[in-house]
């Protein structure tokens, strides 16, 4: 019993010993190297698909329209600070043509409607008032033109986002059925297309929505400061002569 006994240890000690050995002499594994795969952002635009060529459209009709109405709303908000003093004078002198003269000269929606008033001087002042509020209307409509524009932009493009991604949904399932696997070489595809048009629709939506309502932001502010201009002005008429 003892010999038997022996025999096992001897045996368990040279499996150990084996098994030790073994683990020491085995070949280290190394992971793979990872390769860093670098891509412009070109070509990840590109990898939206086709969706992608009218939101850039949209995108660029929305920059034109910001641009183009800064710039005629920076005109439109020229301050001429002695424009009410200076027709006082001539109304009050009589020199009427002069005061149209210097409206018209100053070319912005407040002397244009300012111009309205000195033309009807003499009549009651609830139609000189109707006339210069008509005037003050319509030169606020030139200032919004194109506005709705952005707006509809600002409501589109999230839709033609949202297109996209239905696109890169079926793009990915038709991969699918074809590869009969579901691997992330095969459905990269439609899910770049998904995400990158989602993504862009977005981008534009917030872009024309933002630009939207900074453009009538600007125009409210010179609305408001024509009505201040438009009670100056038939204050004085009101005035007696001096």
């Amino acid at each position: 019993m003892l010999h038997f006994i022996l025999q096992a240890n001897t045996v368990a000690a040279i499996a150990v010993d084996s098994l030790t050995h073994g683990i020491q002499t085995a070949p280290a594994i190394t992971p793979p190297e990872l390769t860093e795969t670098k891509i412009s952002l070109i070509e990840m635009i590109m990898k939206g698909g086709p969706i992608m060529y009218p939101l850039a459209l949209l995108l660029m009709v929305s920059i034109y329209i910001l641009v183009e109405r800064l710039l005629v709303i920076g005109k439109a908000s020229k301050k001429s600070p002695n424009l009410v003093g200076s027709l006082k004078e001539m109304i009050h002198s009589g020199n009427i043509a002069s005061a149209r003269t210097m409206c018209k000269n100053n070319n912005t929606p407040e002397s244009t409607m300012m111009e309205q008033g000195v033309a009807r001087i003499g009549q009651p002042v609830a139609e000189i008032r109707e006339a210069m509020n008509k005037s003050g209307s319509n030169e606020m409509a030139k200032l919004e033109k194109n506005l709705n524009v952005l707006n509809i932009i600002g409501r589109i493009a999230p839709m033609f986002g949202f297109i996209g991604t239905i696109i890169g949904v079926i793009t990915i399932f038709y991969d699918i059925s074809l590869a009969k696997t579901v691997e992330i070489d095969i459905i990269s595809k439609g899910l770049y297309q998904k995400m990158i048009t989602s993504c862009g629709g977005l981008i534009v939506g917030v872009f024309a929505f933002v630009c939207y309502h900074w453009l009538n932001s600007r125009i409210d502010r010179l609305a408001h400061r024509m009505e201040d201009t438009q009670i100056d002005f038939l204050d004085v008429l009101n005035e007696p002569a001096k």
